[in-house]
């Protein structure tokens, strides 16, 4: 079905007496051009008056009870985000964007602070792992009560998890930029490696839950080559002419480029773990 073109009467009218010979997916492509048409919708709400005048009389009440109860018991609270915005942003990340935005000043305020003669930037060393806080809450149970219901709409899947994490991208990687900038680190350093652990925590939270494969991934970047960095140039500055890391340097980035390239076929391959609650199964409640 294409959305870009309104549903046919038969459509809306199997739909409206809920047939039950509708194939499944067809119920899911109704569902989702309907949240997005507002004329199909309209015309649903007369084919409910025409085929079933008792569900739509059913409607009208609850409506007005509805109405009710909404207007004389207090005002609904305000809503924080928009509609649409607040598909892109769950409840949960702005905090960890602001934790995130955090971690990036305090590595920038040691980058000037000390000698980077004698210290590789903690900037580029935290990096390539940054984006992953933020990513971690864009599709978890934890940080979003309505995680259930996100699951149960036709707009869940992959698409909703990539949009959610170019927002957390949208703000994390300009922030390094930025902050790269000022300490004399190019993007080209760690950007692949940073779009790298982002793709792969999606694809390994597609297997568990994308809590626990960011933090596995964080701590293996953070034991593998952020301490062991810090440790050897803190007790022997003097043993190399460079303390960049081997996996951030201009040689390695053919590599990353190659697991970028992986990580998508497999996310492609596999686009359909993220419609189900089953990619969320690890979080303990």
């Amino acid at each position: 079905m294409n959305p870009s073109q309104h549903l046919r009467t038969p459509e809306l009218r199997r739909y409206a007496t809920g047939d039950v010979a509708v194939a499944g997916d067809m119920l899911w492509a109704v569902e989702a051009h309907l949240e997005i048409c507002s004329p199909c919708r309209e015309r649903l709400n007369e084919q409910v008056a025409r085929q079933s005048p008792q569900t739509a009389a059913l409607l009208v009440r609850v409506q007005a009870a509805l109405s009710v109860e909404l207007t004389g018991d207090g005002q609904m609270p305000a809503r924080r985000l928009p509609r649409r915005l607040g598909w892109w942003v769950p409840p949960g990340l702005l905090p960890r964007l602001a934790m995130t935005l955090l971690v990036v000043a305090a590595a920038l305020g040691l980058d000037l602070a000390g000698s980077t003669r004698v210290l590789p930037s903690l900037v580029l060393l935290v990096a390539p792992v940054a984006p992953l806080l933020g990513v971690s809450a864009v599709w978890s149970t934890s940080p979003d009560p309505a995680h259930e219901l996100v699951v149960a709409s036709p707009r869940a899947g992959l698409s909703l998890v990539l949009q959610r994490t170019l927002a957390v991208l949208v703000v994390v990687i300009p922030a390094l930029t930025v902050a790269g900038w000022l300490a004399g680190t190019s993007p080209a350093a760690w950007l692949l490696p940073c779009l790298a652990f982002t793709a792969g925590a999606l694809a390994l939270g597609e297997v568990v839950a994308l809590r626990w494969a960011a933090i596995a991934l964080g701590l293996v970047w953070t034991v593998g080559v952020i301490t062991p960095t810090v440790l050897r140039r803190v007790l022997a500055p003097g043993a190399l002419t460079t303390g960049t890391p081997w996996l951030l340097r201009p040689g390695s980035l053919p590599y990353w480029t190659g697991l970028v390239i992986v990580i998508a076929i497999v996310l492609v391959a596999r686009r359909d773990a993220y419609a189900g609650l089953r990619s969320d199964r690890w979080f303990v409640r």
